[in-house]
């Protein structure tokens, strides 16, 4: 299955030892992760300024990423779909990336569900639907 892990899902997985952290090495091996510059981008700022990684550890993990995981651009969608914009970018890399899920624990996102054919859902429930 083709998905996209939302930023906050990527900097748990990177910064503790649990669910998000099983998930990413889950779907990285089973399913084909999809990201963006985008995503890529605004995890490296978080990394750095807010869990003071190094710029140089940040940077190994989007090349570890990048080298994982599919890269799609992110156009811009033709409406809003979420209140904030950089959620419309999670969004658009999903549609690019003609994905069937979207993981996160951003709780706008959730409250969708779903965007089009793409289904919503937080890192717990992903397991619930992954054989879909």
């Amino acid at each position: 299955m083709r998905l996209v892990l939302d930023t906050n899902v990527l900097i748990a997985a990177f910064i503790s030892h649990g669910v998000c952290n099983e998930l990413l090495e889950h779907c990285v091996l089973n399913h084909e992760v999809v990201l963006s510059k985008f995503i890529l981008d605004e995890l490296k700022e978080k990394l750095t300024d807010k869990f003071k990684f190094t710029t140089r550890e940040a940077t190994g993990v989007v090349r570890l990423l990048r080298s994982r995981c599919s890269l799609v651009g992110t156009p811009r969608l033709p409406s809003p779909v979420s209140r904030d914009p950089d959620d419309d970018n999670i969004i658009a890399t999903a549609i690019a990336g003609t994905c069937r899920c979207l993981v996160t624990g951003d709780k706008d996102l959730l409250d969708l569900e779903h965007v089009g054919d793409i289904v919503i859902v937080s890192p717990s429930q992903f397991w619930k639907i992954e054989t879909i």
